[in-house]
């Protein structure tokens, strides 16, 4: 069993340096590198796994996870952000203040997901892990009431499964994948006999 992301050393690796320098969105996707998609949707994703009750959260956070897998898919290597975002930053300082009093949670992330049963998470089996973290994000990107925790779930772990190649994150992602399809079909048909009733009703009360 190896670990294939270092985490806690990649972070350290980039907020190293004069705590009055800038480091870029860009700069820190970079040096993600091959990881830096899951990364950057993860984070977009944050927001959605404990329910906030904020209204239109999810779409407002997946249409931008969706483009970034419109560029996954295109081949760019690290995603491309616009100008005015990607330049943007924080001091250096802030960030090592903020690892170092992160830094335990971190280790504690780095023992619980880890590379393991990688056969999950490679040839056609990460083809289709792929489809399904797409399907996800599509889901949760649209605007369907009360339908947007399952999928969060879903995206987190299949986000923790290709960062750091961990098969038992993908099964996680799997079964809540499963349990969104589920979910969302029995919402879109409550959906449409709700609509269908009010319909009979208005029709009831305008021709008697």
């Amino acid at each position: 069993m190896k670990d294939n992301f270092g985490l806690l050393d990649t972070l350290d690796r980039l907020f190293s340096g004069d705590r009055r320098s800038i480091l870029t969105l860009n700069e820190f996707l970079v040096g993600l590198e091959g990881r830096s998609y899951a990364f950057a949707i993860l984070a977009l994703n944050i927001a959605n796994v404990i329910p906030t009750g904020i209204p239109w959260l999810s779409t407002i956070t997946g249409v931008p996870m969706l483009y970034l897998l419109a560029q996954y898919f295109a081949g760019r290597p690290v995603p491309s952000l616009p100008l005015m975002i990607g330049k943007r930053g924080l001091p250096r300082g802030k960030l090592q203040d903020f690892l170092a009093r992160a830094r335990r949670f971190i280790r504690w992330l780095e023992n619980t997901v880890h590379a393991r049963y990688e056969w999950w998470v490679n040839g056609v089996p990460r083809r289709l892990l792929l489809l399904a973290w797409s399907l996800d994000v599509l889901i949760l990107a649209l605007p369907i009431p009360f339908d947007n925790f399952f999928p969060a779930w879903a995206i987190l772990f299949f986000c923790f499964a290709l960062i750091e190649d961990d098969g038992l994150m993908a099964i996680l992602g799997w079964l809540l994948t499963a349990i969104t399809a589920v979910w969302t079909v029995f919402l879109l048909m409550v959906g449409h006999a709700a609509i269908s009733a009010a319909i009979s009703t208005l029709r009831g009360i305008i021709f008697g």
